[in-house]
């Protein structure tokens, strides 16, 4: 009989190195695990999205719920609205008092004029307007003496009329008495009908020489009239020759040397009044279509928004550009300067509590038909539409609700994709 080896084995310790290999082994299983029910979700999206794009270079805003201003902007050119070139007003020599750059005040002497020719011409209208006062002195005169004779004349006539009334009578009186013939009665009634044919015309004669005298006291009056003004308005050409300053300014350019010879009209100089602004832009044509006479406008200069509005706008189109003009509503900020550049938005109207975005090239990318929404580390594209917009901002109408979040960035580098992953 064989014995049982039992009394030959003997209990041997498990070695601890095989017990951590295999709480290891569980563990990283355990981690395998969890770490494949974590990326499960990563994972659905790897495998959902057609693109996958780095969201460092992305900008995404909210959808706000606010006050919306619709504007335009564009960019304007400061001008004077007071800007005016002198003249020469005759042909002579100018003499210049002022140099570009120079500040004048309103009635300062800017240049002058030196003219012999219109000199000459106020001496001799001069000469002649004394001739014909003088003219009118002596026809003045004359006819003062015509109505002394004239009344002279009247008087004897009414007088021997007066003395053949009575000797008429006397002599009727005596014919009655048959001291005189018939004949002497009938002689003194024909000196009466003479002395009166004769005062009556006279009468008439004085009246018809009154009025001629009055025609031409009259004629000559005028004549001296027009004669004044015409000396009138060569002194006033001879006071004109010394150019002056229309108002408060500066010197702006000037368009002649010392001592030139100038023919009339001859551009001199430019004076700008620098306390009237007025800021010169060009809009698009389709832009200028809701722009009128009295629009609001903001221009900033130096950090602020000052106020303004537009005062006139182009009825022409010029290159598909329409100009306007815009003036400020209150007093033109210190230190503008002619021809300096601003920027001016033209404030259309305003829409009160709209869903908006941010302006940005994803407008252009899609077309303003779609944007793409961020949510889970996902950017998926949605069809939007896009009401009226402004210099920043875009009215949503329909698409999106408020809080969602929207790539404003360039997302050309999406390709169009339906779904991207942001890394």
């Amino acid at each position: 009989m064989i014995p049982e080896p039992v009394a030959m084995d003997r209990a041997v310790a498990r070695p601890r190195r095989r017990r951590r290999r295999i709480a290891l082994a569980v563990a990283a299983a355990a981690v395998l695990v969890g770490g494949s029910l974590a990326a499960a979700p990563l994972v659905r999206r790897w495998v959902q999205a057609e693109r996958a794009v780095d969201s460092a270079g992305l900008r995404v805003a909210p959808v706000v719920v606010g006050d919306m201003d619709r504007d335009v902007a564009a960019q304007g050119r400061v001008v004077a609205a007071l800007h005016p070139t002198l003249f020469s007003p005759a042909q002579g020599i100018v003499a210049l008092a002022v140099k570009a750059g120079a500040p004048v005040r309103r009635g300062d002497v800017l240049a002058t004029i030196a003219s012999p020719e219109l000199a000459s011409r106020l001496a001799q209208e001069r000469a002649t307007l004394s001739s014909l006062e003088s003219e009118l002195g002596r026809n003045e005169i004359a006819s003062r003496q015509a109505r002394v004779k004239s009344k002279q004349d009247l008087d004897v006539l009414a007088v021997r009329h007066e003395a053949a009334t009575r000797a008429l009578r006397r002599t009727r009186d005596l014919g009655e008495q048959g001291v005189v013939p018939v004949s002497e009665v009938e002689k003194a009634q024909d000196d009466l009908a003479i002395a009166a044919l004769e005062l009556k015309n006279r009468r008439e004669t004085s009246t018809l020489e009154r009025d001629t005298q009055a025609f031409e006291g009259r004629t000559r009056r005028l004549a001296v009239e027009r004669q004044r003004s015409v000396v009138g308005e060569l002194e006033r050409q001879n006071a004109d020759l010394e150019v002056k300053a229309p108002f408060d300014g500066i010197v702006a350019t000037v368009a002649v040397q010392d001592r030139d010879a100038v023919a009339a009209n001859h551009a001199l100089l430019t004076v700008v009044n620098l306390t009237a602004l007025e800021i010169e832009l060009e809009l698009a044509e389709n832009q200028a279509a809701d722009v009128a006479p009295g629009t609001a406008a903001l221009v900033a200069y130096a950090g602020r928004e000052l106020p303004a509005k537009v005062v006139a706008i182009s009825p022409e189109v010029r290159d598909s550009q329409v100009r306007g003009t815009v003036a400020f509503t209150g007093q033109a900020p210190a230190g503008l300067r002619q021809s300096e550049r601003v920027s001016v938005r033209l404030l259309l109207d305003r829409r009160v509590h709209v869903l908006k975005l941010p302006r940005g090239p994803y407008l252009e990318v899609g077309g303003g038909r779609s944007v793409y929404v961020v949510a889970d580390g996902m950017a998926v594209r949605r069809p939007v539409r896009i009401g009226v917009t402004s210099v920043s901002e875009v009215e949503i109408v329909g698409g999106l609700r408020a809080g969602e979040r929207v790539v404003v960035s360039d997302t050309g580098g999406f390709e169009g994709a339906e779904r991207v992953l942001l890394q």
